[in-house]
């Protein structure tokens, strides 16, 4: 499971996560069904937007959902998933970007892809998802090739990237390869009024991904010396986090040019898109916060905050890592004891028979880092529960078409 989106349940409607779930699973079912059980592992939480934009731009019907029998990821229990072309899409979407990221981690050599019978492995898994997405794709009428071909320029582009070269054209293939698959959804759906602003939208969207994978790795790469596209182009964090900030705004704004069929759906997408985007970044740059826990400016405290302090140890300022410290990042931390191929996988399958992963925050099985819980984890919010941080986007919960709770947050 991978993705930069991971909302915390406790701040929707229960409505809202159980929507939220049913497309976590039906992109995870669509994968079995088109693509074998093995293709599961692609299943990832920014992937089920793809599924979400296609039912918000779907009247509403009945025959989206469906009962899919108990799960161990959901503490074997039933629960409706969503199906149809949002799903199938949202599944050819995810095998091509999961086969970009396995060729990432085989070229960079990443943990037990150094080893050459576990990389050729990958390389042969990566191939079949290409070809498996590929098919999916053309039933649907999307041609997964601009997703190759933006994936296939992406390690010239790194190659030919030294200091001083603008950061935005590393992230380019992202961009291109999911405004794509935004855009589609609006022919998919019949709605050719909305492929330009989900292009935009998507375009975005892909930027920010890819920054944000950047400053999470960040450490991680500095210590191993593997390439990194802040290193390698001389970027500084705060330059990074103003990037994403822009891109945020954008996104926001080219969402306001969307017309939804489907409002409970169209509201999904928003918190998603909107509300838990902003925290993605917040989270990766450890600048996160409850949006109930005081006013309406998300960035009230921090470093970024408008007039603020500017000690951020990623930032100019006096902290350890301002002007006159190489590269002004911080010293990698020292890594968590690493598990084999074999130990992990064991590891791995005992915390799904247990549940774990779905209910509880556990360590990593290969690199032993602490990870949240996939459904069910809270990051703090202490607020009512049942509606998001509004404020952010229009300045009051009644001028926001994503809270649905009717309370005064």
């Amino acid at each position: 499971m991978f993705g930069i989106i991971r909302p915390c349940r406790h701040r929707m409607s229960e409505g809202m996560a159980a929507a939220w779930l049913a497309h976590l699973c039906g992109l995870c079912l669509a994968l079995r069904d088109g693509h074998g059980q093995f293709a599961r592992v692609a299943t990832n939480y920014d992937g089920l937007i793809v599924s979400v934009l296609v039912e918000a731009q779907s009247a509403p019907s009945d025959e989206r959902r469906r009962t899919a029998g108990p799960c161990p990821l959901r503490g074997m229990r039933t629960a409706p998933v969503a199906m149809g072309e949002g799903a199938r899409l949202a599944a050819a979407v995810s095998l091509v970007l999961a086969s970009a990221k396995v060729r990432d981690h085989v070229e960079d050599a990443d943990g037990p892809f150094a080893r050459r019978p576990v990389a050729a492995a990958a390389r042969t898994v990566a191939r079949r998802w290409d070809r498996a997405g590929a098919r999916t794709g053309a039933g649907l009428g999307f041609d997964t090739a601009l997703l190759l071909d933006a994936v296939g320029r992406q390690s010239g582009i790194e190659a030919a990237t030294g200091p001083g070269a603008p950061l935005l054209g590393v992230t380019e293939p992202t961009e291109t390869a999911t405004a794509a698959a935004f855009a589609h959804t609006a022919v998919l759906t019949g709605r050719p009024a909305n492929r330009a602003a989900l292009e935009e939208a998507g375009r975005l969207f892909g930027r920010l991904a890819h920054l944000l994978d950047a400053v999470e790795d960040l450490s991680e790469n500095t210590r191993s010396g593997a390439w990194n596209p802040l290193t390698a182009t001389g970027t500084d964090l705060a330059e990074a986090r103003r990037l994403c900030d822009d891109a945020l705004h954008g996104v926001r704004l080219a969402l306001r040019d969307v017309e939804y069929a489907d409002h409970a759906a169209g509201r999904l997408a928003h918190v998603l898109l909107v509300h838990e985007l902003g925290r993605s970044v917040d989270r990766a740059f450890g600048t996160e916060r409850c949006a109930h826990q005081g006013g309406g400016n998300p960035y009230q405290g921090s470093p970024y905050a408008p007039g603020g302090p500017g000690q951020s140890p990623y930032g100019p300022g006096p902290g350890p890592y301002g002007p006159g410290q190489p590269g002004g990042f911080p010293p990698p931390p020292e890594p968590p004891r690493r598990r084999g191929l074999l130990a992990g996988c064991l590891v791995y399958a005992g915390l799904c028979c247990t549940c774990r992963l779905c209910c509880t925050d556990h360590d990593d099985a290969w690199s032993g880092q602490r990870r949240e819980a996939w459904c069910s984890s809270c990051d703090g919010c202490d607020g009512c529960g049942d509606c998001c941080d509004c404020c952010q986007c229009c300045g009051s919960c009644g001028d926001c078409d994503c809270c649905d709770c009717g309370c005064d947050c």
